[in-house]
């Protein structure tokens, strides 16, 4: 999906020159029209539907902060991180970027530290957003954003398919013992009972979940290789060899088992909460339903994820932009996302909003799972070259489920190259 040379790799070898530079006029400054000062924020969209979101969220920026001009500049996600790349490269970083979590470690340097004091002039309290959220957007202990959404990984079924093949549905609690039963009675002939991926967390979560171990240490230093974790990686690779996994033909497929399940090609998949009313309203026309990560031993880890706000390290007025982040995160942003069941808002007081949005038919369920999914998470860890890392294993989990090496010499392999 990506070249060789991963974008983090680029933004990392470049970040000390290019933050020298950060804040100039295109990203933020003073304006010829009544003097007030420029904050352009920056954000991803795929169409249409999400500029229009944006717009909204926009307006009650700009009705918060008459003071202040606020841009909107956005991108399609696949260009978004080639576009700020490029952005710090010229010294053209938006004072309020939007950053995924998931890519922090590579790009944190860009961004300011929110501090007590930061957060105050936002007007944020910390209290307001759900347990664990602020670990999105921090990097080695250091606030660099605010989180406007949260998200964890679930297991999507088909209830079609179980009922089909009369195999019991997962219930919140369950077992890796039930999650091996559902997924080879669910496999039949026409189709497997789960869909095999070699995304990042599409892959990553059931064997975090079945070991308690994240592949990074609580040190920050890659852990590919701890032997719990690499036991479990091998239990995921096994679903394939078993026969009840559809897997990748190619390292281009990284969403390939979120896809066949939308699809209606298998009967579970991994994914995270941000797809819940994607699948409940499939276009494949099948019955979704939705449950937490199995647990073993009574125990299983699940990482909280998701994306949020941060003010460029040099923007001209830190302040005005801080007020903008302040209310892009603030009560009506959060409610705004929340009651449209686009995304799972950070605040918690706007969560309920969003179950409110769903069909009442399937609004309990929904609830119960993502109350379970967010129960006892983690913040994830990562380091510095964890989008290098990833893009490096995808082709080789493609060996591993061709039966051309295995998912423990990849681990190995991996580990030598990348870890301390």
């Amino acid at each position: 999906m990506m070249n060789t040379r991963p974008l983090v790799a680029v933004v990392a070898a470049g970040a000390a020159v290019a933050l020298a530079a950060c804040g100039t006029p295109s990203s933020g400054g003073t304006s010829s029209d009544g003097g007030k000062f420029t904050v352009v924020w920056d954000m991803w969209a795929s169409g249409e539907s999400d500029v229009e979101a944006l717009e909204a969220q926009l307006a009650i920026a700009r009705e918060e902060n008459p003071d202040i001009d606020i841009q909107l500049k956005h991108a399609p996600w696949d260009d978004y991180f080639t576009k700020l790349t490029t952005n710090l490269a010229s010294g053209d970083v938006a004072c309020v970027t939007s950053m995924n979590g998931q890519r922090l470690s590579g790009y944190h340097e860009a961004f300011l530290p929110l501090t007590e004091e930061e957060l105050a002039t936002a007007g944020i309290d910390p209290d307001d957003f759900a347990a664990g959220s602020f670990d999105i957007m921090s990097h080695d202990g250091t606030l660099y954003g605010i989180p406007y959404d949260v998200a964890a990984m679930l297991v999507y079924y088909n209830k079609d398919m179980f009922a089909e093949t009369g195999t019991p549905e997962p219930e919140v609690g369950w077992t890796f013992d039930d999650f091996d039963a559902a997924a080879e009675g669910t496999t039949t002939d026409e189709h497997h009972g789960f869909g095999m991926s070699i995304g990042e967390f599409q892959w990553m979560s059931l064997p975090i979940a079945r070991s308690g171990k994240q592949p990074v240490d609580e040190s920050g230093a890659l852990a590919l290789d701890d032997p719990e974790f690499a036991d479990a990686a091998e239990w995921y690779v096994d679903i394939a060899d078993k026969g009840f996994g559809s897997v990748p033909p190619s390292a281009a497929e990284t969403g390939w088992g979120e896809q066949e399940y939308q699809a209606g090609n298998v009967a579970m998949a991994i994914d995270g909460t941000w797809n819940a009313a994607t699948y409940l309203g499939n276009e494949a026309g099948f019955d979704a339903g939705m449950v937490d990560l199995p647990s073993q031993d009574g125990e299983h880890l699940g990482l909280v994820l998701g994306s949020g706000y941060g003010i460029s390290a040099d923007c001209a007025d830190k302040e005005a932009a801080l007020k903008v982040l302040g209310s892009l995160v603030g009560e009506d942003a959060q409610n705004l996302i929340a009651s449209s069941g686009r995304s799972y808002p950070a605040r918690t007081s706007s969560q309920p909003l969003y179950f409110g949005s769903l069909d009442e038919g399937v609004r309990d369920e929904v609830e119960a799972t993502f109350e379970a999914a967010f129960t006892g998470v983690q913040g994830q860890r990562s380091t510095d070259d964890w989008a290098q890392i990833n893009e490096a294993m995808s082709p080789q989990i493609i060996s591993v489920y061709t039966g051309d090496t295995t998912i423990g010499d990849v681990l190995g392999q991996t580990q030598q190259q990348f870890g301390e």
